[in-house]
């Protein structure tokens, strides 16, 4: 690697190491990277800053919620610029829609671009978007009751499920941990799934917003089939080949 890859560029591959041996050393990033210890301290600085890593006395490890699903603000802060733009794509919605989205980081970056609208009504089980959305002049926000996860920040369970399957939405935002042909889309919490599965259910209309790491990706199980999805929303770093099977398949697929 050289010293042309951007900041951010960078501190986003600093995550992935993180993410695939747990902790890193100055010394083992500067030779990795090609740069000066001096910068990798400054690259370090800046993620424990926005909390996506925690500092040790040589380097970093991941600031992890669980062995199994890494915390909101780390999600957050992967592929920034990919969400951003997904996320301005996906709010071409019309005044007066009942719209739904689930409690992913990319649907954050979506809400964070609704703020053009006269009257529209949004369903979140996702704390962070009801929150963004607060207090906008118009809107009505909706909250299916349950359980909350802190490490998405989101309500689930059966009291927010039997509420979805008593709305109608026209168009459902969800994000995933994984996408294929066969498995459809994935995510790794049981309680998370269930739910995104009622606002699917619910739906008439399903788009998935995943940026290009989520492609060719497995989790642990299924919460929306391919024929399912009616668009998907994505970045120029999306797999060509599967776009074009997807689109082969009759799937309608915008790259951002």
């Amino acid at each position: 690697m050289t010293e042309t890859i951007f900041p951010h560029e960078r501190q986003q591959q600093i995550i992935r190491i993180l993410e695939n041996q747990q902790r890193a050393t100055v010394a083992e990033l500067s030779r990795i990277f090609a740069i000066s210890e001096v910068t990798v301290r400054k690259d370090l600085a800046d993620l424990a800053a926005r909390r996506l890593i925690m500092r040790t006395h040589s380097g970093a490890v991941l600031a992890k919620a669980s062995p199994w699903e890494m915390a909101f603000e780390v999600r957050e802060g992967l592929q920034a610029a990919e969400k951003q733009r997904i996320g301005n794509c996906a709010a071409m919605v019309k005044d007066g829609e009942t719209i739904a989205l689930d409690s992913s980081t990319t649907a954050l970056y979506m809400a964070r671009h609704l703020k053009d609208f006269h009257q529209l009504t949004v369903v979140t089980n996702g704390i962070r978007i009801a929150l963004e959305l607060s207090g906008r002049s118009g809107f009505t926000v909706l909250m299916p009751g349950g359980t909350l996860r802190s490490e998405a920040y989101s309500l689930v369970g059966a009291w927010g499920e039997s509420i979805l399957r008593q709305i109608h939405i026209q168009k459902a935002f969800v994000g995933a941990k994984g996408f294929t042909l066969d498995e459809g889309l994935t995510d790794v919490n049981s309680e998370e799934i269930k739910l995104k599965r009622a606002i699917v259910e619910a739906a008439k209309e399903v788009i998935a917003l995943i940026d290009h790491s989520k492609w060719e990706q497995v989790t642990f199980a299924t919460f929306c089939p391919l024929e399912r999805i009616n668009t998907i929303i994505t970045d120029t770093g999306a797999p060509q080949d599967v776009v074009a099977n997807v689109r082969r398949a009759g799937g309608n697929v915008i790259l951002v």
